[in-house]
């Protein structure tokens, strides 16, 4: 297994979209933690404000390992969030954790 950052950016005006696919998104996650595959996962708020919510995200950055770029990729198209126009653009890098040891 080798570990792939998967850079996701959100469309314009995504938020309510986002809210209702967040379920079904989350549980793929949830999965992901459970076979002991995920190393981080989160969204890219726009603002510092501690209710980033109320003013949308960039995006999502989630570091996972995968067998190949190939299967991230896969996973990724699958993503909920792809289904309901959350994501306009997925970006797929291999990434080498360093910290923490």
């Amino acid at each position: 297994m080798m570990a792939f950052a998967i850079v996701a950016h959100d469309a314009q005006g995504s938020l309510d979209a986002r809210a209702a696919a967040r379920p079904a998104h989350l549980a793929r996650l949830n999965a992901l933690q459970d076979a002991g595959r995920l190393l981080l996962a989160g969204p890219l708020p726009i603002t510092e404000h501690p209710d980033a919510s109320a003013s949308g995200y960039h995006g999502s950055l989630i570091v996972a390992e995968f067998e190949s770029i190939d299967d991230a990729r896969a996973w990724a198209d699958a993503d909920p969030y792809q289904d309901a126009g959350v994501y306009t653009r997925v970006d797929i890098f291999p990434f080498k954790p360093v910290y923490p040891q």
